[in-house]
């Protein structure tokens, strides 16, 4: 038994050896724990100027545009904007991706016609000549588009887009004719929506051509042109003789001085006492597209060329012109005669009729006038339109004085459409926004329109039927309430000033995706704006290369000396 006891006394030495021995032993590492890389730090590009640099009367906006992080980006201004949330949602300034500016800066040509937003709708196809075809995008932030297919067409005869109407072959159509607003409205199977006239039809010289260099010849055929004859004629109801270039529901658009009365004896009595007793010989330029303010084109240069002839003894041939062509010269100021133009709101403030037309950057007229663009760098710079006044009424007056042209008729306009398209709408400034509309049920919207787009990249175009394309596929950080005219947050969910509006911080809206598929940050509005901005930038590439609303509404830095 001792010998047993001895045995088992033993055994648990020995367990109890084991336990201390195996509490000893180090324990097995465990698993290594997966861990996510810290995310990238942030690099925000930045583009800045010396308010000084600018040249004498341009815009001189911007003194920094900055992105502070990935979804903030500060805009410094080089002085006080009340218009700046205006004009931040105008189409024109849609934010492009940064890789694509990037990769497209020396391919122009994919560019004008490859397009990459962030808008409800993407780019399928352009056949030229024919139609453009937009597809719904599936990442769209927004709410989709009613229709999965948007084809837009065009025609230059009004008489033919109702008759397309009608037959129901396109679900909406732009600019009915005058003659056709009651056929439309007679109807049951159409509906007419009318605008208002946001707009200006004007007849246009330039002063580095004799004898529109004379302001007495300037003068006498501002007298000598029957513009109430020409609306009685020629416009739909909703139209009016042009009091002032802006339309007078825009403040401070008639502050001043209305225009000339029609006086054809005082108009040659000007003309005699210019030089010209017996008139001279000239041309009339214009493009053959309809619009809003210019509803029947040539029928109306044929009217102007009568009344010249009849009342100033001018003989003036009419020369049709290629619409891009057109926009070309009239831009530089290049048509060595008269030619007929307009414009329609792209945001509703002064600014964007006088600021864009008759600021010290725009060749349009020839040399511009200071006794008109130092008034308007003052008014632009106040938000009281009370306070403001002064200086519109000197600029309008100005305007008046020095004749740069003759404003001629602010043009009643509409839209028309299927009766079962639910949404529809004719926008004030002349962007429908066609995701809203749903066409009793159908799976594809067509719209006919006045014309081919000329480009699909905006941010170097001023022409309405292409701007109108563009709105389609590409967003601004603001744009405009659907069929009205209140800035909204787009690509920004706050755009806030300081005090003295001269500070403006944009908060970005997350989780935004363009049409390539790349995410959307801060990084992408500083290069836009670089791009359009900038004329030393490579991404500064477009298709005029005239960038006219980012230089008369902002100011272009590094511009070349002329």
């Amino acid at each position: 038994m001792s010998q047993l006891r001895s045995r088992i006394f033993l055994l648990g030495i020995l367990v109890v050896l084991a336990v201390i021995l195996g509490a000893c032993t180090p324990a097995p590492p465990p698993p290594p724990v997966p861990t996510t890389p810290p995310p990238p730090t942030f690099e925000g590009l930045s583009l800045t100027t010396d308010c000084a640099a600018y040249p004498e009367g341009s815009a001189a906006t911007f003194q920094s545009i900055e992105a502070v992080d990935q979804f903030t980006v500060v805009f410094t201004l080089c002085r006080s904007d009340p218009a700046f949330l205006s004009k931040m949602a105008f189409s024109v300034f849609s934010i492009y991706p940064q890789e694509w500016l990037e990769a497209t800066a020396a391919n122009p040509a994919e560019r004008l016609e490859s397009p990459v937003g962030t808008g409800p709708y993407t780019l399928d196809a352009w056949n030229r000549g024919e139609s453009i075809t937009f597809t719904s995008f599936a990442d769209y932030w927004g709410t989709p588009p009613n229709a999965d297919t948007l084809i837009f067409r065009w025609s230059t005869e009004s008489a033919a887009r109702v008759l397309e109407l009608q037959a129901g072959t396109v679900d909406g159509i732009d600019n009915p004719g005058p003659d056709d607003f009651a056929v439309i409205e007679g109807d049951p199977n159409l509906q007419l929506i009318e605008r208002p006239a946001l707009n200006v039809f004007y007849l246009a010289m330039t002063n580095t051509f004799p004898p529109f260099d004379n302001v007495l010849v300037r003068q006498a055929v501002a007298l000598g042109i029957d513009r109430q004859r020409i609306v009685d004629i020629f416009y739909p109801r909703g139209s009016e003789a042009a009091s002032h270039f802006t339309p007078c529901s825009i403040a401070n658009g008639c502050a001043g001085d209305s225009w000339y009365d029609f006086d054809p004896e005082a108009a040659r009595a000007l003309l005699a006492e210019a030089g010209f007793p017996d008139g001279f010989a000239t041309s009339i330029f214009y493009r053959d597209v309809v619009r809003g303010y210019l509803p029947e084109v040539a029928r109306v240069a044929e009217e102007i060329q009568a009344q010249l002839l009849a009342n100033l003894n001018i003989d003036a041939e009419i020369v049709p012109m290629e619409s891009g062509a057109f926009i070309a010269e009239s831009t530089a100021g290049n048509l060595n005669g008269f030619y007929m133009l307009g414009w329609g709101a792209d945001y509703p403030h002064v600014t964007n009729f006088l600021d864009f037309h008759f600021g010290a950057a725009n060749p349009q007229f020839g040399t511009p006038h200071p006794e008109i663009f130092e008034a308007l760098v003052q008014g632009a710079q106040i938000a009281d339109p009370a306070e403001a006044e002064p200086f519109y009424v000197q600029a309008n007056n100005a305007i008046r004085e020095l004749v740069p042209m003759v404003p001629v008729a602010h043009g009643g306009s509409a839209t028309a459409f299927r009766a079962d398209v639910t949404g529809a709408h004719a926008a004030p400034l002349s962007n429908e926004y066609f995701a809203a509309m749903d066409p009793g049920g159908r799976d594809t919207f067509v719209w006919m329109q006045n014309a081919e787009p000329i480009s699909l990249f905006c941010a170097d175009e001023t022409d309405g039927e292409s701007l109108r394309a563009c709105e389609q596929m590409m967003e601004p950080l603001y744009t405009y309430e659907v069929g009205g005219v209140e800035n909204v947050p787009a690509l920004a969910t706050s755009c806030d000033p300081n005090e003295d509006l001269s500070v403006w911080t944009c908060t970005l809206r997350q989780g935004v995706k363009f049409h390539d598929g790349s995410d959307f940050d801060a990084n992408d509005v500083v290069a836009t704006f670089t791009m359009g901005l900038d004329a030393a930038s490579a991404l500064h590439v477009g298709n005029t290369n005239a960038w006219e609303y980012y230089d008369y509404l902002w100011g272009l830095i590094n511009k070349p000396a002329e």
